[in-house]
C-alpha cells in the first residue's frame, strides 16, 4: 500500500475519527456502565448495546464490500444489522464489539490512504455508482447518525458525562 499526502484522502481519514464537529466513537462508548448497556431509555427504540453492535455490523459490512473480492450482499435489512437482544451477552462481548469496530475503522482509514485504490472507481462487487469514496462517506455518515443517537440515549439514561 502506498500512502498519499492527498488532501482528500487525509480528510477521509480524519472523518472516520471525526471529533471536531461532534462526539466521536471512542468518547461515545467510553464509561457506559455494564448495568446500563441494555437499558431502554423512554422515547428511544434502541439500547446502547443495540446501537454499538449495529454500528459494528454495518461498518464491517461496508468494509467487506470494499475489500473482499468475493463479497456478496447476503444480509437482510433490518434483521441482520441489529442484534436480537437488547443486552450484550457479557462484558467480554461488549469489549469485543468495541475492539472490532475500532479495528475495522483502522482498515477503512488504511483504505482511504491507499493510493493504489482509485477512490472514484466503482467497487468491483457493487452496482451502479457504488464507488470507494461513496462507501467511505456512507460509513462516516451512518456512524455520525447513530453516535448521535447513542449520546442522546446516554443522556436520557443519565449516563452521559
Amino acid at each position: 500500500m502506498k500512502e498519499s499526502s492527498d488532501p482528500l484522502r487525509q480528510q477521509l481519514v480524519r472523518l472516520l475519527d471525526w471529533e471536531e464537529a461532534h462526539v466521536g466513537f471512542d468518547k461515545s462508548v467510553e464509561g457506559i456502565p455494564a448495568d446500563k448497556r441494555g437499558s431502554h431509555a423512554a422515547g428511544f427504540e434502541h439500547t446502547p448495546w443495540q446501537l454499538l453492535e449495529h454500528l459494528r455490523i454495518a461498518q464491517e459490512d461496508l468494509l467487506e464490500f470494499c475489500v473482499n473480492p468475493q463479497y456478496v450482499h447476503a444480509r437482510t435489512w433490518p434483521d441482520d444489522y441489529w442484534p436480537k437482544s437488547p443486552w450484550p451477552a457479557d462484558g467480554k462481548t461488549w469489549d469485543q464489539s468495541i475492539a472490532d469496530f475500532k479495528a475495522d475503522r483502522e482498515k477503512l482509514k488504511a483504505l482511504a490512504r491507499d493510493t493504489t485504490v482509485d477512490l472514484f472507481a466503482t467497487v468491483p462487487t457493487g452496482k451502479g455508482q457504488q464507488t470507494y469514496l461513496r462507501t467511505i462517506l456512507l460509513v462516516v455518515d451512518h456512524n455520525a447518525y447513530h453516535l448521535g443517537q447513542l449520546v442522546a440515549v446516554r443522556r436520557a439514561l443519565g449516563i452521559w458525562h
